[in-house]
C-alpha cells in the first residue's frame, strides 16, 4: 500500500473465497478510470462486459485462464460474430433512429503462437529416486538374523533420516498442476514512483487496495553481456564498470537533466536534433551514451532531444522515493491495478454484468447536428444510456476507419531461473537495445515467485516491443541472447552442475548461482519451459473520436509505453468530456464514513427496532 506521504506499506492478504478468486481473474478495466466517478455520483449505473472475466486486454490470468483466453482469441481471429437479429431489433427503434450492429468487431489480438519446451512426463534419473529402495534391497540380501538385529538397534539422537530428494526437472504435467500459482499479465507495466498513477492512487485513497514491490535492479545489455545500471548517486560512485572521469561526466549530465528549466537555452539548439546527438556533443564515452540512452531514458537513437531529456528527468525524479530504482511493480501483476478501481466502483453502487454485451447501438440523427447515441440494445431490450464507452476491442469497424496495420509484439516466457542470477531474488527491468542496430528495442520485465507471479523455482519473463512482422520474429534475436529453448537443456544442467542454480525453495530465498569453468555458456542461460507469442493492436496514436457519434467514447487499450501515463491521461480526457463540471476521482472516504443513499434512514429504523438484550458487538454483519 502507499500512504499520503508516499511511504510504502504492506498488508497481509486474507485467505478466503474472494482472495482465491483474485488469482483467477482481474476485477476491472484500467480504461474505466473515467467511469468510477460516474458510479460515485449516479448510484446503480451498470457496466456490461461481453467477456466472462474482467479487464479485457489489461487482464491477468492464472495458467488455466490464459489457456482459455488463447483459444478464444484464436477463434475470434478467424471469424467475425454476426448479429442475425438486426431485422427483429428494428421494432425497438423510434422515428428518426437507426441501428448500428455492435457485434461486428475488429480483432485486437492476432498471430498467436504457443510452445512447450519440456516433455509431457519426465522419467526421474536413478540418483533422484528415494534412497529407501536401496536400503530395502540391502536388507533383503542380509540374513534374517542380521536383519532382525539391525532393526532392533535404537537410533541415536544425532541420527538423521534421509528424505527423498526433490526432482529439479519440470514436465508439462507438473507445470499444469501448479496453474493456480501463476498470475500472467497480458499488458505488464511498471509505475514510476512519482508518476501520475501513483499520485492518483494516493490522492484518491485507492492505494489501500493494492500492494507493491520496488523493482530491485535495472539492467542493460552491453558488450554481449548483462550489466547493472547505476541508478542513484551512490550506485554511480560504487560501480566498477565506469571510470572516475566517466562518473563525474554522468553526474554532471544528471544534474543538468533533472532541472531542465534552468538550462532551456542549452536544449533549444537541439530542438530539431536527436537525443543521442546531444549526448555525443557532451563528449560522453560510448559506454555512458549507452547507459543514458537505453537504460535511463529508455529511448532510441531516433528519439528527439527534448523527448529524451523529458524521459531522463522522469527517471531521475522518481529515484529514492520507495527504493533504489524509480519503479514499482504491483503484487499479483499489473492486472491487479484495475481491480482497485472496480472495488471503489462497487462500494458506491456500481454494477458489473459479465457476459452481457451490446447487440446494437441506437443512433438518433437531427438535421444540422452530429448523430448521437441515445440507447443500446442488449438481450433484445432497449436500454437508455447517457454515455457509452467502448474499449477498442469492442469498437465498431465504422468507428475505426484508419486502423493501424501494426501494433505491439508480446512474449511471455516461463523459465527455470533468472536471466542474471543473484543471491536473493531480484525484480528486474531491462531495456534491450536493437540487436545489431536493426529492429526495435525490447522492454523486458522479469518477476519471480515473491511477486506471486509464478510457483517457487520459476520466473516469468515479459518481452514487449513495437511490431515489425510477428511477435516471434521480432523477439527471437533477444530470446536467443538471453534464453535457451533446447528441450534437453534442463536435463544436462541437472546432471552437469552441482548447484540448483536459481531454483528457489519453499522459503522463497534464491540459491546462489556459482559459475564454474566446467559450465558452458549456453548452460547458464535460463531454460524456457513454456512461452506465448502474440501481437495486439495499438491505437494510441489514432484519433478515436473523429468517426464516433456523440456520447460514444473509445479507449485505445494498452500501448507500448512502460508505464500507465497514457491510460491515466486518456481517462481524464474522457471524463472531462462526460462530466466537465465534476472533479476527476477525488479522495474516497474511509469505509466507516461511507453511507449510501437511503441507508441512513434504514439504519435509524433498525436501531429503533433492535431488541434491548442484543448488543452491537454481538451482531454479525451479513454480506450484500
Amino acid at each position: 500500500m502507499l500512504d499520503e506521504q508516499g511511504r510504502s506499506t504492506r498488508t497481509q492478504r486474507r485467505e478466503g473465497p474472494n482472495h482465491k478468486r483474485a488469482h483467477e481473474v482481474v476485477k476491472a478495466e484500467i480504461r474505466d478510470f473515467g467511469l468510477i466517478r460516474s458510479h460515485m455520483q449516479n448510484l446503480g449505473e451498470v457496466v456490461g462486459d461481453s467477456k466472462e472475466y474482467y479487464g479485457d486486454l489489461w487482464a491477468s490470468f492464472n495458467f488455466d485462464g490464459l489457456q482459455k483466453w488463447v483459444q478464444d482469441c484464436k477463434q475470434s481471429e478467424h471469424s467475425l460474430e454476426i448479429n442475425s437479429d438486426m431485422e427483429n431489433l428494428k421494432t425497438l427503434i423510434k422515428e428518426g433512429e437507426t441501428l448500428l450492429n455492435a457485434k461486428n468487431k475488429i480483432p485486437t489480438v492476432f498471430k498467436i503462437e504457443e510452445n512447450w519446451y519440456i516433455p509431457k512426463v519426465v522419467n526421474e534419473p536413478v540418483e533422484s529416486r528415494p534412497l529407501t529402495n536401496i536400503t530395502q534391497l540391502e536388507s533383503s540380501e542380509k540374513g534374517s538374523g542380521d536383519a532382525e538385529q539391525e532393526a532392533s538397534k535404537p537410533l541415536s539422537d544425532d541420527a538423521e533420516v534421509a528424505s527423498p530428494p526433490q526432482s529439479k526437472l519440470w514436465s508439462q504435467d507438473k507445470f499444469l498442476k501448479e496453474y493456480r500459482k501463476f498470475n500472467l499479465d497480458l499488458a505488464p507495466k511498471l509505475l514510476f514512483a512519482r508518476g501520475s498513477l501513483v499520485e492518483l492512487l494516493i490522492s484518491s485513497n485507492i492505494a489501500r487496495y493494492a500492494e507493491f514491490r520496488s523493482v530491485t535492479r535495472v539492467l542493460t545489455w552491453l558488450g554481449d553481456s548483462l550489466e547493472l545500471v547505476p541508478c542513484s548517486r551512490a550506485d554511480v560512485f560504487s560501480t566498477h564498470h565506469i571510470s572516475v572521469v566517466e562518473k563525474r561526466m554522468l553526474m554532471k549530465l544528471m544534474a543538468t537533466c533533472v532541472e531542465p528549466g534552468s538550462s532551456d537555452k542549452e536544449f533549444e539548439e537541439y530542438a530539431d536534433k536527436t537525443f543521442v546527438e546531444y549526448l555525443k556533443s557532451k563528449k560522453l564515452t560510448p559506454n555512458l551514451v549507452h547507459y543514458v540512452l537505453y537504460a535511463i531514458a529508455m529511448a532510441t537513437d531516433k528519439t528527439p532531444c527534448l523527448e529524451g531529456v523529458a524521459r531522463t528527468q522522469r527517471f531521475l525524479n522518481s529515484l529514492g522515493r520507495y527504493g533504489n530504482t524509480p519503479f514499482l511493480w504491483p503484487m499479483y501483476g499489473s492486472g491487479e491495478l484495475p481491480q482497485c478501481f472496480c472495488r471503489l466502483c462497487a462500494v458506491f453502487g456500481g454494477l458489473y454484468h459479465l457476459k452481457r454485451t451490446a447487440d446494437a447501438l441506437i443512433i438518433k440523427s437531427d438535421e444540422g447536428s452530429k448523430s448521437q447515441c441515445v440507447s443500446i440494445v442488449s438481450g433484445n431490450q432497449r436500454l437508455a444510456t447517457d454515455n457509452v464507452i467502448f474499449g477498442v476491442g469492442h469498437a465498431l469497424p465504422q468507428f475505426l476507419k484508419n486502423v493501424p496495420t501494426q501494433g505491439i509484439s508480446r512474449g511471455i516466457f516461463v523459465t527455470d531461473r533468472s536471466i542474471l542470477p543473484s543471491e536473493k531474488e531480484a525484480l528486474t527491468l531491462l531495456q534491450f537495445p536493437p540487436v545489431g542496430g536493426v529492429g526495435e528495442p525490447v522492454t523486458i520485465i522479469e518477476v519471480g515467485p515473491s511477486t506471486n507471479a509464478c510457483p517457487a523455482g520459476l520466473y516469468v519473463v515479459h518481452m514487449t516491443c513495437k511490431q515489425q512482422t510477428s511477435a516471434k520474429e521480432d523477439l527471437q534475436p533477444v530470446v536467443a541472447k538471453l534464453l535457451t529453448t533446447d528441450v534437453d537443456h534442463q536435463t544436462r544442467v541437472s546432471a552437469d552442475t552441482p548447484t540448483p542454480h536459481t531454483q528457489v525453495g519453499s522459503s522463497g530465498e534464491e540459491g546462489e548461482f556459482e559459475k564454474t569453468p566446467e559450465v558452458e555458456q549456453d548452460l547458464v542461460k535460463p531454460q524456457v519451459l513454456w512461452c506465448l507469442y502474440f501481437n495486439c493492436l495499438d491505437t494510441s496514436s489514432t484519433d478515436l473520436s473523429s468517426n464516433t457519434p456523440e456520447k460514444v467514447y473509445l479507449c485505445s487499450g494498452p500501448e507500448l509505453d512502460l508505464d500507465f501515463e497514457f491510460a491515466v491521461q486518456q481517462a481524464r480526457d474522457i471524463f472531462g468530456k462526460m462530466y466537465p463540471d465534476l472533479e476527476f476521482l477525488p479522495r474516497a472516504p474511509d469505509p466507516e464514513d461511507i453511507v449510501l443513499e437511503g441507508e441512513e434512514e434504514n439504519d435509524s429504523a433498525e436501531t429503533d427496532s433492535k431488541p434491548e438484550n442484543i448488543s452491537s458487538a454481538e451482531e454479525v454483519p451479513t454480506e450484500k
